[in-house]
């Protein structure tokens, strides 16, 4: 078994940023090319359900996917809540095929990085030289956010490169350090999050 992290972790991503809703993102498809670029027998598991034969899991109320990579003989598993537009977990009786298929790639995507490709967007590590909104923030509210400004502009800059590592709330919570946020205004930023909403 190699230690294949350090390797993955250098590829260069920049050329396969995309973008939706304003977000950078890495597809689980160009993810995926770039890994077997390199480990061709790379291979994904999407785990199934032994008591269903479907491909999620569920508490009952709610429901998950279970995705594994496995490089070079080790493999890494992600969890991921099959979630709505505002990143809220779908009720198990309104989840439809789509919803599933969805999760499954965006944890695909997920479970690629924990091997080291494209791990720079989910821990927010600046990929096109962009400083994180708050890294100045005041300790108190002092700027009125409007939708189209610079300032909107910064935020979903800094919404895009922790949107898989923070909840929106958690992202909220930071933004109200510096900004004055109207309720409008967060709906349509929980929909940018959510990859719903353009700028």
């Amino acid at each position: 078994m190699s230690n294949h992290y350090e390797s993955l972790n250098k590829v260069s991503i920049k050329d396969k940023i995309e973008k939706k809703g304003g977000l950078d993102y890495l597809s689980w498809a160009n993810a995926w090319n770039e890994l077997h670029l390199l480990h061709p027998s790379a291979q994904r598991i999407v785990y199934e359900n032994p008591a269903t034969g479907l491909n999620y899991f569920t508490d009952g109320k709610t429901a998950y996917v279970k995705v594994g990579i496995i490089v070079d003989g080790l493999e890494h598993i992600d969890y991921l809540p099959i979630m709505d537009f505002r990143n809220n977990s779908i009720p198990l009786e309104k989840i439809t095929s789509q919803d599933v298929n969805k999760t499954i790639q965006r944890s695909t995507a997920k479970a690629i990085a924990m091997h080291g490709l494209g791990i720079q967007l989910w821990i927010g590590e600046d990929t096109r030289d962009e400083k994180p909104v708050p890294a100045s923030a005041p300790s108190s509210s002092t700027i009125q956010l409007m939708a189209g400004d610079a300032n909107y502009e910064k935020v979903v800059s800094y919404i895009s490169k922790n949107n898989e590592s923070m909840t929106f709330e958690q992202i909220l919570a930071n933004l109200k350090k510096k900004y004055v946020i109207t309720d409008m205004l967060i709906k349509k930023l929980n929909l940018v999050y959510d990859g719903e909403a353009t700028k």
